[in-house]
């Protein structure tokens, strides 16, 4: 009998393995990977809190306690956001090195000659070693925590590379005391910057900060909520107190990441406008100040090549030359942009006093670590310029994408002779992306003639996307041409109109974008999810899933939305199967913040980042592919399932009932929606046998109005509408 379950359980191993394969892991996209990284860092922690967990009592070693959705989301997702980030910010070198930015080369500029050597012991010719190392040491002693050994800091990130790592990597030292062998091979990247990888990363960047920095820390390592009184500066002060015991960060690794991804983020945003604005010919500074495309165009080119020099056999190489080898500019780029810049500029807000974690950012920005604004000091600080950006970028997505015949943004532009040239297209997942981008640009620039402009491009989006880009079946477009109308169909332009729908909601307050949503919502189950198998066709009717970091990436955002703005109460559970079943065998490699150490000690199937087979860091497969076996799928094996579904009467007052016959047994969850998508009833939620089946619907607690049922017969969805009339 043993021998007998031992084989069905290898069978099963066998089956699981030969559905799914990594097709592709020498082509790591910076964009795609830190869109992932941003999606799944929302569909972490702050996901498992607002479903009302307690991360408390999550382990990183004990697995799917207290259940499996709060260990998914609490700890897997989270960490694995962790691991993209600081795999791509301090550990492969695959951009520039922090010691050329632009702030840490202004200030060495004004050290004396005597200053070279002064921090690293011999003196090589540069300043700016010393003064990397100078801040780094500062910001060790703010946060009450040592550095890292060899790592790379950077503040431009390039596009693409092979992630594969050149040498072994040290097992003992590489989690902080040693960085050095977890470092990509230069001569395999891609040495492009393109201001999508940039954005999301800068993102990343700003979620991982944001959270370490909104709060404090004593001599011990525990939290101290920022109350407006308490403060690790002296009184009356920007500049730190050492004997006060207060220290910035939640923690002390806190504290002084937190403090080292904003001043990453700064310089990058500083680089960019610096060196990366373009009006058609050339490369040069944007005026932030007075910025207006009316007197001159200057945007954010997709792709520019950096030529690097070697300076010093000690010292990284330096950036000597960039090109401009494509002049598009693409509304991904910019909204990712736009993402990240507008989220810097609600952290570092002089005036936000909206929470602990606000008055906690007030310390950081009052001029040490960092400047304050403006209007505090007289001169332009962080906060001016990622502001000053937000709107050059906002105002050049109008002025380069916005159709304003067609009432939407297109996918890409360019200047010819000064002249704006439009394309003729609009995808669904840009177009979504563009409305995410928007949100928070809305909130920073509240009472500004700017806050109207951008939220009539949000309606005009959402409502562009519901009439063209939606294929009238409950569908969404991949694309939609001026010229050739709506084609192609996938799970990331679906995905995609679900996340964005529900921000549009959620910014107008318009209930037609929520019902929306969840119809969307409610066709992407019932097209494209295999809840047999507990994963997502990529394709309509596909019997070979293949998943990418970008797709993964807006399943999760679509999902969360679905479960906060939409109410749907299985959407969390969906999401954690399909992260089990396809993200945690993505996953490369991890390390011990979710519990490994070594063997696969935490037992879910992603290696220990030294004992990855391949030497591939903690980052996702580019490519992966997963077969659905016909056998699997619903709509083949059993077409008939179920028929005859109605209610009546309809219109109704106060009740109806839904009725419906199914051909076999099967798992029927039969729920009721109001226009905002959200659950005002459960009719039926488990197994039910083949034979007709009846389901009073009382209206009575509810108001007049339309709303929505949903059959789900194993899989396959039905939708149909109510009105009750009171």
């Amino acid at each position: 009998m043993k021998k007998t379950v031992l084989f069905i359980f290898i069978l099963a191993i066998q089956q699981l393995f030969a559905q799914f394969q990594i097709t592709e892991t020498s082509l790591y996209k910076t964009a795609d990977q830190m869109l992932l990284a941003n999606e799944i860092n929302e569909s972490g922690e702050p996901f498992a809190e607002a479903l009302g967990y307690d991360l408390d009592v999550l382990n990183p070693a004990v697995a799917n306690v207290p259940d499996s959705v709060a260990y998914t989301l609490g700890i897997e997702n989270y960490e694995y956001s962790r691991y993209q980030l600081g795999t791509i910010i301090s550990r492969s070198g695959m951009g520039l090195h922090m010691m050329w930015a632009p702030v840490v080369r202004k200030n060495a500029a004004m050290m004396p000659d005597d200053f070279d050597g002064s921090m690293n012991g011999t003196p090589n010719g540069f300043k700016e070693d010393d003064m990397l190392m100078k801040m780094i040491m500062h910001f060790s002693m703010l946060a009450h925590h040592a550095p890292p050994g060899n790592p790379w800091p950077q503040f431009a990130d390039f596009m693409s590379a092979d992630p594969h790592l050149p040498q072994a990597i040290d097992p003992e030292k590489f989690v902080w005391e040693d960085f050095s062998t977890l470092r990509w091979d230069r001569s395999k990247m891609n040495k492009i910057l393109n201001p999508a990888a940039m954005g999301q990363s800068l993102m990343k960047q700003y979620l991982w900060a944001q959270d370490m920095l909104g709060s404090f820390h004593d001599i011990n390592d525990e939290g101290i909520d920022a109350d407006g009184t308490v403060s690790p500066d002296f009184p009356d002060s920007p500049h730190f107190d050492p004997d006060n015991g207060v220290f910035y960060g939640g923690d002390g690794l806190d504290g002084f990441i937190g403090q080292v991804l904003t001043a990453e983020a700064i310089n990058k945003v500083m680089f960019m406008t610096m060196n990366l604005a373009y009006d058609g010919s050339s490369l040069s500074a944007i005026n932030l100040a007075d910025y207006d495309p009316a007197d001159g165009i200057k945007y954010f080119p997709t792709k520019i090549q950096v030529t690097e020099s070697k300076v010093h056999p000690m010292l990284p190489p330096q950036a000597s030359g960039l090109t401009v080898i494509d002049d598009r500019s693409l509304l991904f780029d910019q909204a990712s942009l736009l993402w990240g810049t507008t989220s810097f500029t609600d952290m570092m807000d002089p005036d936000n006093n909206s929470s602990s974690a606000h008055l906690a950012y007030h310390e950081v920005f009052d001029g040490d670590p960092f400047p304050g604004a403006m209007s505090q000091t007289g001169v332009p600080g962080p906060f001016d310029l990622m502001k000053g950006t937000s709107k050059a970028v906002f105002l050049n997505m109008i002025a380069m994408h916005f159709d304003l015949r067609h009432h939407t943004f297109v996918d890409e532009a360019r200047l010819q002779a000064g002249r704006v040239v439009r394309g003729q297209q609009i995808s669904t997942v840009n177009a979504a992306y563009a409305i995410v981008a928007l949100e928070g640009f809305l909130n920073q620039f509240a009472g500004t003639p700017l806050y109207e402009a951008a939220l009539k491009a949000l309606k005009a989006q959402a409502d562009f996307m519901m009439s063209k880009l939606h294929n009238g079946r409950g569908g969404f477009y991949n694309s939609y041409s001026f010229r050739n109308g709506g084609s192609g169909a996938s799970v990331s332009a679906q995905a995609a109109a679900v996340r964005a729908l529900y921000v549009a909601y959620r910014v107008t307050g318009k209930p037609r974008y929520a019902a929306a949503a969840g119809l969307a919502y409610q066709f992407l189950l019932g097209k494209f999810y295999v809840s047999a198998e507990h994963v997502f066709r990529t394709v309509p009717n596909g019997s070979k899933a293949v998943y990418t970091p970008k797709n993964f990436a807006i399943i999760a955002g679509a999902l969360r939305e679905a479960a906060l703005e939409g109410g749907f109460e299985e959407a969390p559970q969906i999401y954690t199967r399909f992260f089990k079943k396809i993200g945690n065998r993505m996953q490369l490699s991890e390390g011990e913040p979710t519990g490994e150490s070594g063997g696969d000690s935490d037992g879910d199937g992603v290696p220990f980042i030294p004992e990855q087979p391949e030497n591939l860091p903690p980052v996702f497969a580019s490519r992966a592919e997963y077969d659905l076996p016909p056998a699997k799928n619903v709509s083949q094996k059993r077409p008939g399932i179920v028929r005859g579904l109605r209610n009546f009467p309809n219109p109704f007052n106060p009740q109806t009932t839904v009725s419906f016959e199914l051909m076999n047994k099967a798992h029927v969850s039969l729920r009721v929606y109001d226009i905002r998508g959200r659950v005002v009833a459960t009719l039926a939620n488990g197994t039910l046998n083949a034979g007709e089946h009846h389901f009073l619907f009382d209206g009575s607690q509810l108001a007049s109005g339309i709303y929505f049922y949903r059959l789900n017969v194993d899989g396959k969805v039905s939708t149909r509408k109510l009105q009750l009339i009171r």
